[in-house]
């Protein structure tokens, strides 16, 4: 037997037939790839193919791309596999995987926190990209024939028109454009009606050198803020009033976050009427983080809906719009009823004290939910 420590076999065995590596780097990856009595990360005895103490999987990436590949389809294949085992009782099984969480079955799940962003990401993505759809086209459904082209502003109804014109003549004919120009009454004032003679303070029209905001228990910056934009909200409401997208844009900018921040809110709301249920704050915090998820999903799954409804009006099938319109309708009946079967099912009482405090609880996040959309508007409006 050679004394050579780095002349190695595959079954991690000197062998005097091997040549002498004097590469220091290929050595440890041939002791790598042959696996290791220890773990490579923290140096724990290994007892498996895992380190139980970090976690780390006893293999490397120093091998062949074709096993790299067959790793690369394990992992996807894991994750896929995770998420379809999640997305079912997230959607069919109120409570499930709350309770399933709580009593240790957690790995063959995805994690309640990665869920939650995930599902919100998804849901806010497509209402702003909805919301923020400047152009809207019509051709079925409308007696004329034409194809009607709505824009939100001249400037974009002018680019519309100049890409018309690249068009054969005969098609350009059947395209109708109306912008907001169009749709006004030019009998009426085109201003938005607002200034700042509308703001009253003490019962007197807001002026900000006789009569300005000064309320006495807030600090004086934040009441010269105020003032501020007292005086720049004509402004502002003018630049609403031609593109009312900025302030939509502003919110879905502001909102995620918010809704974000309001999960510990929402926790302590649940802990406060479950204070002597021996529950620690962190099931209450994965309860809420499962239902909001839920919430995301279904609105994600009613606004594709809504859009499939639509398409499907347009194209000229009535019969079939009117179906994906009432199953948009069911998906969000569902959303309270499975929200009570939730509570139910995780916190374990008798139907009368489920649907009692599931009526004090839901009334109450409606408050708190009101409070944080109206800030949510005024932020929107100030970041302006």
């Amino acid at each position: 037997m050679s004394s050579n420590p780095e002349a190695v076999t595959e079954d991690n065995t000197q062998d005097e037939s091997l040549p002498v590596v004097r590469s220091a780097a290929f050595t440890l990856a041939a002791k790598k790839l042959a696996g290791s009595e220890q773990c490579l990360n923290c140096g724990t005895n290994l007892k498996g193919p895992f380190c139980y103490y970090c976690g780390q999987p006893d293999r490397n990436f120093m091998r062949f791309f074709p096993a790299l590949l067959r790793d690369l389809m394990e992992d996807v294949l894991d994750l896929d596999s995770r998420f379809m085992r999640t997305i079912k009782p997230l959607l069919f099984k109120p409570g499930r995987l709350t309770k399933d969480y709580m009593e240790g079955r957690r790995f063959r799940y995805v994690p309640p926190m990665r869920l939650y962003i995930f599902s919100s990401i998804l849901f806010f993505l497509l209402a702003a990209f909805l919301s923020s759809d400047a152009v809207s086209i019509k051709s079925a459904g409308n007696d004329d024939g034409f194809v009607h082209i709505t824009t939100d502003s001249a400037e974009e109804q002018q680019e519309v028109e100049e890409a018309l014109q690249n068009l054969p003549d005969n098609i350009r004919a059947q395209v109708n454009v109306a912008g907001v120009a169009d749709e006004s009454h030019p009998e009426e004032d085109d201003s938005n009606g607002f200034n700042l003679d509308d703001i009253q303070f003490n019962s007197e029209p807001w002026d900000r050198e006789t009569n300005p905001v000064d309320i006495k228990w807030l600090p004086g910056w934040l009441n010269d803020r105020i003032n501020d934009e007292i005086e720049e909200s004509p402004q502002k409401a003018e630049q609403i009033n031609e593109n009312p997208n900025l302030i939509i844009d502003k919110v879905f900018d502001i909102l995620p976050a918010t809704m974000f921040v309001l999960l510990p809110l929402v926790a302590l709301i649940f802990k406060f009427w479950y204070l002597f249920a021996k529950r620690y704050y962190v099931e209450h915090l994965i309860f809420s983080l499962h239902n909001h998820s839920y919430v995301f999903v279904s609105l994600f799954l009613i606004l594709l809906v809504n859009v499939a409804a639509s398409v499907l009006n347009n194209k000229g099938y009535p019969a079939a719009a009117n179906g994906a319109e009432w199953l948009a309708i069911i998906i969000g009946v569902w959303i309270p009823v499975y929200l009570l079967i939730s509570l139910r099912v995780v916190y374990r009482q008798n139907w009368f004290m489920t649907i009692g405090k599931f009526s004090v609880i839901g009334l109450s996040y409606l408050t708190l939910l009101t409070f944080v959309t109206s800030g949510v508007a005024i932020a929107s409006f100030v970041l302006l």
